[in-house]
């Protein structure tokens, strides 16, 4: 049996997300905030829906679509408003792993073949209502397309609907979540033509979603979790039986905090996908958010070379400190002067600079020049340095070239602060190359 996958979903209409294409209901009014939410809750993939009514919101909503991709870990999907090639190529353009054909529409059925050998099968996906319309298809739809989802108005789910496209395709297909319990969950996809479920009622228990998952590993349906590779009988504990747990911020590496697990706290943690501790004042499980909302998604758990600490990254909403500070190290005890020469803080740092010249001028600053030019003179400047690295790679002393890469690179931050592109979404555009 193959791998299932839970999807979450994001209906944009009007740049927020609602609730289905059937019912418009704001359910968020940032749609990338919704998607990292989702991500954090172990969601597989991110279906887009662009409900747009007309061309600039259709451009718009291609925005926000580049937007969620750039910050989503997980692959997503673009759907909606595809009358012709370039059309998908937009969509795949914006950083989707894939890009869906609606198969209501006749010319999208005829598109199939042409987009399929540009992309790769790989990147294209096909919605349809019932079976009749993969019958439509190219009698080679299963070499041309990776996945359909079935869709309808409100994308909810149906039986008889569920029956039919199971019985006749050979493609996977991703299938509105019904209202129902994890066992009843968990025989539906026991059908090898469902591949998973995605829609409003699984939007709605995405909070819930590591549980279904974990029900349905349970049962035997092979999900994307946590898949412990040591169990906590291998781990060497201290006298109380517990293991320390260093936190960092995956992003960006800071660590946050130290705190403890029991075996319970531990197989919760990997369960629910949310960190969770033991209190040794309380002598007490305690998950991190409860009561705060301060939640930490785990994003890796890794034990040290004697087993005795685990080093957790995760995603930190708000603060980790029960003072307020993002993180519980700030209390300065000593601290020697050096340079940090972590590359990614050192572009953030200089960026920092940048920005902040750009919002409160300083007299005589070179950036400032620069701002005060425009975008024609900073272009200018961005060009001509990367001439200078040409000329000075021609040389054989790497010195000059250091200093002219140096030079070009400050160049571009300047055309990134002017263009309000940031280092994060320049990192997520090449970790996804």
């Amino acid at each position: 049996m193959a791998e299932k996958k839970f999807c979450a979903s994001i209906y944009l209409y009007q740049e927020k997300a609602v609730r289905s294409r059937k019912d418009r209901a704001v359910i968020s009014e940032d749609p990338v905030a919704l998607a990292e939410k989702y991500c954090d809750n172990n969601a597989d993939e991110i279906i887009v829906f662009d409900l747009s009514e007309t061309d600039r919101e259709h451009e718009a909503a291609l925005g926000i679509m580049k937007r969620i991709a750039a910050a989503a870990e997980v692959p997503v999907t673009g759907c909606g408003n595809v009358k012709r090639f370039e059309d998908i190529k937009k969509i795949i353009y914006t950083g989707c792993k894939k890009a869906a054909l609606n198969y209501s529409k006749a010319s999208n059925v005829e598109l199939t073949e042409e987009v399929s050998k540009r992309f790769g099968r790989d990147k294209i996906a096909v919605c349809i209502s019932d079976a009749d319309e993969i019958k439509n298809g190219p009698a080679e739809l299963p070499e041309l397309v990776s996945e359909l989802i079935a869709v309808n108005a409100g994308d909810a789910f149906d039986k008889n609907t569920f029956k039919h496209i199971t019985e006749n395709t050979y493609i996977p297909v991703l299938f509105p979540m019904p209202a129902a319990t994890p066992g009843q969950l968990s025989e539906l996809l026991k059908n090898d033509m469902a591949a998973g479920f995605f829609g409003p009622e699984l939007d709605a228990a995405s909070d819930t979603l590591m549980g279904i998952k974990s029900f349905c590993a349970d049962e035997g349906i092979k999900v994307k979790g946590f898949d412990a590779k040591i169990q906590f009988s291998e781990l060497t504990l201290n006298s109380d039986g517990l293991i320390p747990v260093i936190v960092q911020e995956y992003r960006t590496n800071e660590v946050l905090m130290m705190a403890y697990m029991n075996e319970a706290a531990f197989n919760a943690t990997i369960k629910t996908g949310r960190m969770t501790y033991y209190s040794r004042s309380r002598k007490a499980q305690w998950v991190k958010g409860e009561t705060s909302g301060h939640f930490q998604y785990v994003k890796s758990l890794t034990a040290d070379c004697d087993k005795d600490t685990l080093l957790a990254k995760v995603s930190q909403v708000g603060v980790a400190c029960h003072t307020g500070s993002y993180s519980c190290f700030f209390r300065e005890i000593i601290k020697k002067e050096y340079a940090d020469k972590d590359p990614r803080k050192v572009l953030e740092d200089v960026y920092a600079v940048i920005a902040d010249r750009k919002e409160h001028p300083k007299e005589g600053s070179y950036t400032n020049y620069l701002f005060d030019k425009g975008i024609d003179k900073i272009l200018k400047k961005v060009g001509e340095e990367a001439t200078e690295i040409v000329i000075a790679a021609k040389n054989p002393d790497k010195e000059e070239v250091k200093y002219e890469i140096s030079d070009f690179i400050y160049h571009c931050m300047v055309l990134m602060v002017e263009k309000g592109v940031t280092w994060d979404e320049i990192m997520s555009d090449l970790a996804s190359r």
